[in-house]
């Protein structure tokens, strides 16, 4: 039996990049005291949800980031959007070990934009990468998605709907971690988008054959998320979940047979 203990931060995500920083640090120091291998965080919770972000702040601040969470052993699976040396913007879920070290990023592929193809959205402001999976641990294969990335909101992109999660399971992956920011104002259609989000993570689970780990943000935090976060089975049941709004961090302990079973 091989069992992976994971945390995902439900994090009220602004602009903030310091008030983030130190917010992201108390979540490890409490993953780490719940014994947990990793943690996720929401969609661009480090440099917040913005292609305008300071770039020099949010390199000093996952610096600052990683070396905790590596001074404590928790891995990590940080939401934050930045720009590569290459010179482009991505909006990424970066992946480190519980030594610190970095496995490299998933880029947020299925990006927001208007839904009529007009020249609005993030789909003009940050570029995408392959998608692509990563060795944890003991033949433990994880991959990871952002937002749009798991449930093509037909409201929300203009990009066709490539089954992302069904590919990350096909290329052996176990554990998906789906970090998501979803916009919302407390109305009928917002309810209507929870349940768009929640049937779809339990779904594509299910049709996967993975667990998936999911972080909202809980900005405002006085409105229920866009999504549940927390962790979905391989047969599309939650087995954690938090509250419907405001800030809380969770843990869970997935267990498996065996590498690759």
């Amino acid at each position: 039996m091989m069992e992976f203990r994971v945390a995902g931060y439900q994090m009220a995500v602004g602009q903030d990049v310091d008030v983030h920083t130190r917010n992201i640090c108390a979540a490890i120091d409490l993953a780490a005291d719940h014994d947990a291998e990793i943690l996720l965080t929401p969609e661009g919770s480090l440099s917040g949800y913005t292609h305008e972000f300071d770039v020099p702040s949010v390199r000093k601040a996952l610096e600052q980031v990683t070396a905790h969470a590596g001074s404590k052993g928790v891995g990590l699976a940080l939401g934050t959007c930045f720009v590569e040396e290459d010179g482009q913007c991505y909006n990424q879920l970066r992946f480190y070990r519980p030594d610190g070290e970095y496995l490299g990023f998933h880029s947020k592929t299925l990006r927001c934009g208007s839904v009529d193809g007009g020249g609005t959205g993030e789909i003009h402001h940050y570029a995408c990468s392959d998608l692509r999976t990563f060795l944890w641990r003991d033949g433990l294969v994880i991959g990871g998605l952002i937002c749009n990335d798991m449930w093509a909101n037909p409201a929300c992109t203009p990009m066709p709907d490539s089954h992302l999660s069904q590919q990350l399971s096909a290329m052996g992956a176990r554990v998906v971690f789906h970090a998501v920011n979803g916009g919302r104002k407390g109305d009928d259609w917002s309810k209507m988008v929870w349940q768009y989000h929640e049937s779809n993570l339990r779904i594509r689970a299910r049709a996967g054959k993975v667990w998936i780990v999911v972080a909202d943000s809980a900005t405002p935090r006085d409105l229920p998320c866009s999504a549940p976060s927390g962790v979905i089975d391989p047969s599309g049941e939650f087995v954690c979940r938090t509250e419907p709004k405001g800030e809380q961090l969770f843990v869970h302990s997935i267990a498996f047979d065996g590498p690759g079973s």
